[in-house]
């Protein structure tokens, strides 16, 4: 059974210290390799939320209704948005020494996905643990327990990042549908 803890709410969370330079270095070393793989991993990414949390689908009109699996990975509209995801982590991975940029991206995500896509920010929390997940599985070479840590720090200050945007934007919940 899916555990949907907070949801409606915006966590509290202390944002974690700043990436070391050995940290920014062994995720962009780790990424480079997983962005080589871009399409592949973005669907992967996507179908294991998806199949994990499956209240996450009730986000995307074009796909919410497709339950096979197989289908779901040949889906153009989850590979469009796959490709999407992927690019948005590409460029924070590039900009990790750019902290305004890196803001700058989290702030027109945060906010389209508040405001237009009306998404709960529990689900940035969820696609965290699934991404670190897959790296974990389909590039255990490069996802050492030190490279993982390293991620770990990233998504945690991503995540701050967008639940502060949401908390500007005066975020309250709205639906109350999970699946």
């Amino acid at each position: 059974m899916e555990r949907m803890q907070g949801e409606g709410e915006v966590d509290h969370l202390e944002r974690p210290s700043p990436l070391t330079d050995k940290e920014r270095v062994m995720i962009q070393d780790s990424w480079g390799k997983v962005y080589q793989n871009c399409d592949d991993a973005g669907v992967a990414i996507l179908v294991r939320l998806f199949v994990n949390f499956p209240s996450s689908k009730q986000y995307f009109s074009q796909f919410k209704h497709i339950e096979d699996q197989e289908e779901l990975e040949k889906s153009p509209q989850l590979r469009k948005h796959a490709r999407r995801v992927m690019n948005a982590i590409n460029t924070v991975v590039e900009s990790l020494e750019n902290s305004e940029k890196t803001t700058s991206v989290l702030q027109v995500v945060g906010k389209a996905h508040a405001l237009r896509h009306k998404v709960e920010p529990v689900y940035f929390k969820i696609l965290n643990g699934v991404i670190l997940e897959v790296l974990a599985e389909a590039f255990s070479e490069v996802m050492t327990a030190e490279v993982a840590a390293a991620w770990t720090k990233l998504f945690a200050s991503l995540y701050c990042t967008i639940t502060a945007v949401y908390e500007e934007l005066g975020w309250k919940k709205h639906s109350t549908s999970t699946g």
